[in-house]
């Protein structure tokens, strides 16, 4: 048996030593931990339990005299969650902040400015096809950074629905409408109103009725058609009455001579966006809408090699319809009226069936002053007509959905490929409204990268969870939002969530991104468009009563001056209105110094997981203010 020796007193005084070591890394560590918790609780200011109240946060709360957010305390007897920042700025910093002037206010003849349809700059352009009336966004030296004003007694829109069929005249003092489209019933003056009828140039006993003409023909009621492309909406009504069918349209029109008519739209809560059909494609993706319709849009489908409707079948869906009312259809009884001869209008229609045919589609019925085509659910028959159509060809372009100041083509857009005859091109999407809902075909496709069904369930579980923490700070369920914009949508988890409450959204997905998603939103029920944010977006001023900024700020601060951004969200959001901005809160930080010289109240809220998570919220309300006549140029 082996003999144990005792230690040497050296080596028995190592291993004290190591003890007391080991003893003092373990002491630190604790009280590093114990201080770290201790900090944070004492910046983290919760409310304290009440017993006859769960917890209370401060809120955006709605003046009930007005309906306008302000930030108040959901009681005065209980502590209220501190919106400060964790993180402050440097003393040098906060110096700095405190000695910069505020935005000045543009003068008043701004008040309707629309930097990229601005119709000065668009003189310098060729007029055919409308170019002069494509976007054209001004250079560094035309910039402007000024703050544009409300017109004088502005007032806050009606809410939803009533602002359907109602508008304040001083929100958007323009009479030519009412004047030049009063046998047509668009729009009418009725004191310090604007009354809406529903009426339009192919409708005069109302869009109701004319829906209702359409819903004859092809079913509006079954949840198979939700998005819908307005060309040419003069006054959305066509899409305003669409809505009670839950069916949610895109209304496009130039700025051009029928003033304001976009700005009306939106002014009444409808989707719309400033828009023509020129050179350049439409700023949606390939395969987005169920049905497309032109009311008398003056767009010549038949001429240019038939490369409008070549744009329309891009962006219809495999199945969707196209509707055409007005010149040339059913020409034999409104030649007279339309002062063109019957050889003539005969010959244009004639055309325009020449086109459909060649993009494979099929023309399912005219009745009255309605003509409706349908576009095939794939292109396996298609090639068989195209040996008789040699024109407009297959394009060879090898992404349908790139369309942000993409030339347009006069060619047919390939669908995906199906294995037989029954099969919809590029997959099927549910009724509505669990179409909201569903895993969209382009994610069961894996054609977005990084998004796999499991991550798509993944995302509508965090949106849920997010909106519901926005509700308690802001009145998204009272009616006070009607025009929501998404400006970094990603899979439109923000809109879905929202869907039970009386609000659209138009879904935002920037150029910049790393990945294309908003055609998958499409497929979900929504609508929304490309943009890049370091150009102004292609809407009037005062158009939003709810903006949401998911990190767009990380993607763009070291793309552009974030300050444009900021300034063209100021535009675009009505007094009053609100903006919710997701970031870093070194970002935020950035971004609330700048939105205290826009005449913006803001607080920055911990993240829904609490305030250990490095993203921060930022709520913000735009302070109501006005321009002063005396100041018109």
């Amino acid at each position: 048996m082996a003999k144990e020796y005792p230690a040497s007193p050296k080596a028995q005084q190592l291993q004290e030593s190591k003890k007391q070591r080991l003893t003092y890394i373990l002491l630190v560590s604790a009280l590093c931990v114990a201080f770290y918790v201790l900090g944070a609780w004492q910046n983290t200011t919760l409310p304290k339990p009440v017993a006859s109240s769960s917890s209370a946060i401060t809120k955006v709360d709605c003046d009930p005299a007005t309906g306008v957010p302000s930030f108040g305390s959901a009681s005065s007897s209980q502590e209220t969650l501190d919106f400060e920042a964790h993180h402050q700025l440097s003393l040098d910093d906060a110096d700095a902040e405190a000695t910069v002037e505020p935005f000045p206010a543009c003068p008043l003849n701004f008040s309707e400015y629309t930097p990229c349809e601005d119709r000065t700059r668009g003189r310098r352009f060729e007029r055919a096809m409308l170019v002069y009336r494509e976007r054209h966004c001004p250079g560094k030296d035309e910039e402007i950074r000024c703050l544009i004003p409300a017109p004088p007694k502005y007032r806050t829109p009606f809410r939803w629905p009533q602002s359907r069929d109602y508008a304040w005249f001083n929100n958007i003092p323009h009479k030519e409408l009412s004047v030049e489209k009063a046998v047509q019933n668009w729009i009418q003056v009725d004191g310090e109103r604007f009354r809406f009828p529903g009426g339009g140039t192919m409708f005069p006993r109302g869009a109701d009725a004319y829906i209702d003409d359409i819903g004859k023909l092809i079913s509006l009621s079954d949840g198979k058609i939700r998005t819908a492309i307005d060309t040419g909406c003069g006054v959305a009504s066509w899409g305003a009455y669409l809505l009670k069918r839950n069916i949610l349209a895109m209304s496009f029109a130039p700025r051009d001579t029928h003033e304001a008519q976009v700005q009306f739209a939106l002014e009444r809560g409808v989707p719309a966006i400033i828009g023509v059909m020129g050179k350049q494609r439409l700023p949606y993706p390939s395969r987005s809408f169920d049905m497309a319709h032109c009311s008398r849009c003056l767009i010549p489908w038949h001429e240019f090699d038939g490369i409008y409707l070549a744009e329309v079948d891009r962006i219809l869906r495999p199945g969707g319809y196209w509707i055409l009312s007005g010149p040339p259809i059913n020409w034999k009884t409104h030649y007279k009226g339309w002062e063109r001869t019957k050889e003539d209008l005969k010959d244009e229609q004639d055309k325009i069936e020449d086109v459909a045919r060649s993009l494979c589609w099929n023309k399912v019925v005219e009745k009255g002053d309605l003509s409706i085509w349908q576009k095939p659910k794939n292109h396996l028959e298609c090639a068989s007509i195209k040996k008789k159509y040699k024109t407009p060809h297959i394009c060879k372009s090898d992404n349908p959905d790139a369309a942000w100041y993409k030339k347009m083509e006069a060619c047919v857009t390939p669908l995906p490929e199906v294995s037989n005859q029954g099969e919809i091109a590029g997959g099927a999407v549910e009724r509505w409204p669990e179409r909201a809902f569903a895993v969209p075909p382009r994610v069961k496709r894996g054609l977005i990268p990084g998004i796999d069904a499991k991550k798509f369930e993944e995302d509508k579980k965090l949106w849920e969870k997010r909106v519901a923490y926005y509700k308690r700070t802001l009145p998204i369920a009272e009616g006070r939002y009607r025009n929501v914009m998404d400006m970094n949508a990603n899979l439109g988890g923000f809109a879905a969530s929202l869907v039970k409450y009386p609000v659209w959204v138009m879904n935002v997905v920037p150029v910049n991104s790393d990945r294309d998603t908003l055609g998958a939103i499409y497929e979900r029920g929504f609508i929304g468009t490309y943009q890049d944010w370091c150009e102004a977006f292609s809407t009037y001023p005062r158009t939003y009563d709810l903006l949401h900024a998911d990190n767009l700020f990380s993607i763009y601060q070291d793309r552009c001056d974030i300050t444009n951004i900021l300034l063209e969200m100021d535009r675009i959001l009505r007094p009053d209105g609100t903006a919710i901005i997701r970031d870093t809160v070194d970002v935020l930080t950035k971004v609330q110094a700048i939105t205290k010289r826009m005449r913006w109240e803001s607080r920055i809220m911990d993240h829904e997981d609490g305030p250990f998570n490095p993203e921060k919220i930022l709520v913000a309300v735009k302070t109501y203010w006005t321009g002063n006549a005396s100041e018109q140029h």
